[in-house]
């Protein structure tokens, strides 16, 4: 366990016509297999944000992003852990979308804000908070 918190890039991958994209999480992943969740990946040292988000959406999804929007920032302090998650609202072509990193998901799918899967990752509330209220105020 680090005594420091790290920076991680959360992005919530979207179709820019109201659908989003969650991965389920697999048995290897880090926390909570099994879990609905977006994108994440730690910060690297000298990255800029939109580096770190392009970087990490090509990893995780096989895409190139077409737009990114910064949503907000997060304080996320759980048992052995302490990220400054930065959140992210990113446009992908949803025919580019695939698994990237299959150790870590089992599944991509598209869903509606309102019908999403169970069970989601406990942060995913938070960072859909963030994206909803961008989403209200215009984000395509």
């Amino acid at each position: 366990m680090t005594r420091e918190p790290r920076v991680s890039c959360v992005f919530v991958c979207h179709d820019g016509n109201g659908r989003i994209l969650l991965a389920k999480r697999s048995a290897a992943a880090r926390d909570e297999p099994g879990a609905w969740d977006t994108g994440a990946g730690a910060l690297e040292f000298g990255e800029t944000f939109d580096e770190a988000v392009t970087r990490e959406v090509r990893e995780e999804y096989t895409a190139a992003p077409q737009e990114i929007t910064m949503l907000g920032v997060r304080n996320v302090v759980r048992p052995g852990s302490h990220w400054v998650a930065l959140v992210f609202a990113v446009r992908v072509d949803p025919a580019a979308v695939r698994i990237g990193e299959p150790h870590k998901f089992d599944d991509l799918a598209w869903f509606a804000p309102h019908a999403l899967p169970q069970p989601l990752h406990s942060q995913l509330p938070a960072t859909l908070d963030l994206f909803a209220t961008e989403t209200a105020q215009g984000l395509s």
